[in-house]
């Protein structure tokens, strides 16, 4: 072989090609992809880095079809848990999971191969279950085809629970971000110990840089630089309690009744404070939030209570700009006890 695929890494501390293996199923595993990807580039300078959905590409339906079809299952919660429990049930593992594996392998194995050969990475990381079985035997191959080691690694993007198909064992290491998901990954993928790394999540560089910047939360210094934020972020108070909720990128789990729930406790208790809704791409939620007669919203929950003033209900609107990189798609705000981000 002769082209520059095929040779050993000459300076090993150079800048490396890495290959991230992703669908935009939720914004989990992008974000995942990408705070890794930086990292790459801070350790190792000149590190460049592609994003490649082999899925879309190059998998036969019905997962070739993944990102619309968990469009679909996000807004029918009952449908996604039906799909999840039979995919991820041990009686059902073999005849379903395992024969789709050699299915996709079968099929798209040798074109997942060629993709691959023509990134020329040097290293490959998936951050999502459906990547992982097929990309790993295919980066094994090329291994044996070009004379030089491709290593692939699985960083799980899930933490309380996770597929069983994030657990290929096949892969050099997998780093996992729970205890729990380190024992899923023993017991479903039997996964063996000198492969596991527990770490917690990927989380963006600029996060680091925010808790260097503020020092101690606690202190004076702290307290003015969150303010100073919360001022550069167009929020509507910077001396309030404020509370952050999410639901990843499509805004799911129930963001709605959570916000409500919120809403009605802390104007319960006479807390003044800010919540702030990540919506992400879910659009009828932002909508019916900053629709919403929060007023309507105390009085079904407690009717007992008798009519409460309206000045302690929050009026909203939409912020448009957020710094830092920090998504504005869905951000909703209310001064007094409610919404925003």
């Amino acid at each position: 072989m002769t082209d520059d695929y095929s040779q050993p890494l000459s300076n090993p501390n150079r800048g490396l090609k890495v290959l991230f293996l992703s669908s935009d199923t939720g914004g989990g595993h992008r974000a995942s992809a990408e705070s890794l990807a930086r990292q790459f580039e801070l350790l190792y300078p000149g590190s460049t880095y592609e994003l490649l959905d082999l899925a879309t590409e190059h998998y036969p339906p019905p997962y070739s079809k993944i990102v619309s079809n968990y469009k679909h299952l996000s807004k029918n919660p009952s449908q996604w848990k039906v799909l999840y429990r039979v995919t991820n049930s041990r009686m059902l593992e073999r005849p379903i999971v395992d024969s789709s594996i050699k299915f996709v392998s079968l099929v798209s194995e040798r074109a997942i191969r060629e993709k691959i050969k023509s990134i020329k990475p040097d290293v490959v990381v998936s951050v999502h279950p459906l990547q992982t079985s097929v990309p790993s035997l295919s980066c094994a191959k090329i291994s044996h085809e070009t004379g030089r080691h491709l290593p692939m690694f699985t960083v799980v993007t899930d933490l309380g629970s996770g597929h069983l198909t994030w657990f290929a064992s096949s892969v050099e290491k997998m780093f996992v971000g729970s205890t729990q998901i380190y024992d899923l990954a023993k017991d479903r993928g039997h996964v063996p110990d000198e492969k596991l790394v527990l770490l917690g999540l990927p989380i963006r560089h600029d996060f680091a840089v925010q808790a260097a910047n503020m020092k101690d939360r606690m202190s004076l210094e702290g307290q003015q630089y969150q303010r100073k934020v919360r001022q550069e972020l167009n929020l509507p108070a910077t001396d309030r309690k404020t509370l952050l909720v999410m639901g990843g990128g499509e805004g799911v789990g129930s963001l709605s009744n959570i916000v409500d729930a919120l809403y009605y406790e802390l104007t319960k208790q006479g807390i003044d404070a800010v919540i702030l809704v990540v919506c992400g791409r879910n659009d009828e939620l932002r909508n019916s939030l900053e629709m919403r007669d929060w007023e309507q919203v105390y009085m079904q929950k407690d009717t007992l209570l008798g009519h409460v003033q309206r000045s302690r209900f929050p009026t909203f609107q939409s912020i448009d700009k957020c710094r830092d990189g920090l998504s504005s798609r869905g951000c909703i705000e209310a001064p007094m006890v409610t919404s925003s981000l």
